[in-house]
C-alpha cells in the first residue's frame, strides 16, 4: 500500500510521557486536596430548604453553623426552576452533615426556625431530609466498586475474543490498562475541583468505560482489516501506522461531537447553577477527552509494543 502514513508509534514515548506526567500532577493534588467522599458513601445526614429571593449566602451559612456548633457541616446553594414566583428566582439550600454526625429533629427545627426567624421574607421550607447510616454507604460504595470491576472484564472477555486473529487476550489488557488511565483522570478531576465522589462518578466511569472502549474497537478492528490485506510479511508498525491514520479524523471528530453536546448541558447547569449535573458533566467532558487520547496514544501502542516483544522472544528461543 502506499498510502501516506503517520508515525503514531514512533511517538509512543511523548504520548505514555504526557500521561505519566498527568497522573503525577493528579497525585500531588490529591495528597494536598485530599478526597472528598459524599455522605452517599460515607454516610451522615442531609437536608435540603427550599426559598425564593436573594439571599447573602455567608450570612445564611454563618446562620445555619451557628445552630450546629458541634457538627462539621458543608452547604450547597443551586437553582430551582421550578421554584421561581413573585418573591424573586427559586434555590435550593443543601446542608450535609457527614459520617456519624446526624442531626436530630430538634436540630433540625431549631435550624428551620432560625431561619424563618431570620429571612422572613424568602419563605424557607424543608424540601428533603435524608440520612444515611456509615456501613451502609460503605457497603454501597464497594457495590459500585464492584460493577466497575465486573464491566472492565467483560470488556476484556469480549476484545479478547473478538479479536482473536491479532492477539486476542494483549488487545483486551492494554484495552484495559486504557480503561484504568480514563479513571485514574476522572478521580483526579473530581479530586482538583473539589467535587464530592457520590453516584455521579461511578455513573461517569462507567459511560466512559463504554465510550473509551468502542474507540479501542474501532482501531483494533481496523488493525486487524489492514493485516489482512497487507499480508503475514507486513510489518506490524506500519500496519498499524496505517491503521491509526485511516482512524485518527474519525475518532477525534467523533470526541469533539460528543465533547460540545456535554459542554453545552455544562453550560446550561452553569447559568442556571445546577449543582447536580454539573458534577456530571464536567468529568464527563475530561472523560471523553482522555477516552479518545487513551484509545489513540496508549492501548494501541501498548498492543504493538506487546506484539513485537512476544516476536522477538520466539524468534530468540528458536535461535536457541
Amino acid at each position: 500500500m502506499s498510502e501516506k502514513k503517520i508515525d503514531f508509534f514512533g511517538k509512543r514515548k511523548v504520548f505514555f510521557g504526557i500521561s505519566i506526567a498527568l497522573i503525577l500532577i493528579g497525585i500531588v493534588c490529591n495528597c494536598i486536596f485530599g478526597v472528598n467522599l459524599d455522605i452517599q458513601f460515607k454516610g451522615g445526614s442531609m437536608i435540603s430548604y427550599t426559598y425564593n429571593g436573594t439571599i447573602d449566602e455567608s450570612a445564611l451559612k454563618d446562620l445555619v453553623q451557628e445552630q450546629t456548633p458541634d457538627n462539621q457541616v458543608s452547604f450547597s446553594i443551586s437553582k430551582n426552576l421550578a421554584g421561581n414566583n413573585e418573591q424573586g428566582e427559586g434555590y435550593y439550600f443543601t446542608i450535609q452533615f457527614p459520617g456519624t454526625d446526624t442531626i436530630s429533629a430538634e436540630v433540625q427545627s431549631t435550624i428551620s426556625q432560625a431561619l424563618a426567624n431570620e429571612f422572613p421574607d424568602n419563605n424557607f421550607e424543608v424540601s428533603e431530609f435524608t440520612s444515611v447510616d456509615p456501613t451502609m454507604g460503605t457497603k454501597f460504595f464497594v457495590k459500585c466498586l464492584v460493577a466497575v470491576a465486573i464491566a472492565c472484564i467483560l470488556m476484556v472477555v469480549y476484545v479478547t475474543f473478538r479479536f482473536k486473529k491479532i492477539g486476542g487476550m494483549s488487545a483486551g489488557m492494554m484495552g484495559l490498562v486504557a480503561l484504568f488511565h480514563d479513571m485514574v483522570i476522572v478521580y483526579f478531576v473530581f479530586v482538583v475541583f473539589r467535587m464530592p465522589i457520590d453516584s455521579n462518578f461511578i455513573a461517569v466511569i462507567l459511560m466512559i468505560l463504554g465510550y473509551s472502549l468502542n474507540d479501542t474497537i474501532v482501531i483494533y478492528d481496523r488493525v486487524r482489516e489492514n493485516k489482512a490485506k497487507m499480508g503475514p510479511k507486513a510489518a506490524l508498525v506500519d500496519v498499524y501506522n496505517l491503521s491509526m491514520t485511516q482512524c485518527i479524523r474519525r475518532t477525534i471528530f467523533t470526541s469533539i461531537t460528543t465533547l460540545t453536546a456535554i459542554a453545552s448541558v455544562y453550560v446550561v447547569c452553569l447559568v442556571y447553577n445546577i449543582s447536580s449535573i454539573q458534577s456530571f458533566a464536567l468529568p464527563m467532558m475530561f472523560g471523553v477527552v482522555s477516552g479518545c487520547y487513551s484509545s489513540i496514544c496508549i492501548a494501541s501502542p501498548l498492543w504493538v509494543v506487546w506484539q513485537l516483544r512476544k516476536k522477538e522472544k520466539a524468534s530468540s528461543e528458536k535461535k536457541k
